[in-house]
């Protein structure tokens, strides 16, 4: 239920106000909730061969080969 606390809305002020509401709230209906689980094809991660070198001045010439 919504009402109009103050003012004296026109019908198509008040029309586009509803339309608003009724999108932002269609639009948090469908998005996808913080945490969701992914599926394993999407997870960035599976992508990765290996570990991930370390951080540090040779870390470029780690991340190539192997070992």
């Amino acid at each position: 239920m919504i009402k109009v606390v103050r003012g004296n809305p026109t019908p198509e002020e008040l029309a586009a106000t509803l339309a608003v509401v009724r999108v932002r709230a269609a639009a948090a209906a469908t998005t996808e909730p913080v945490g969701a689980v992914r599926d394993a094809w999407s997870d960035p991660a599976r992508t990765v061969p290996g570990r991930v070198p370390a951080p540090g001045p040779a870390a470029w010439r780690r991340s190539f080969w192997p070992g």
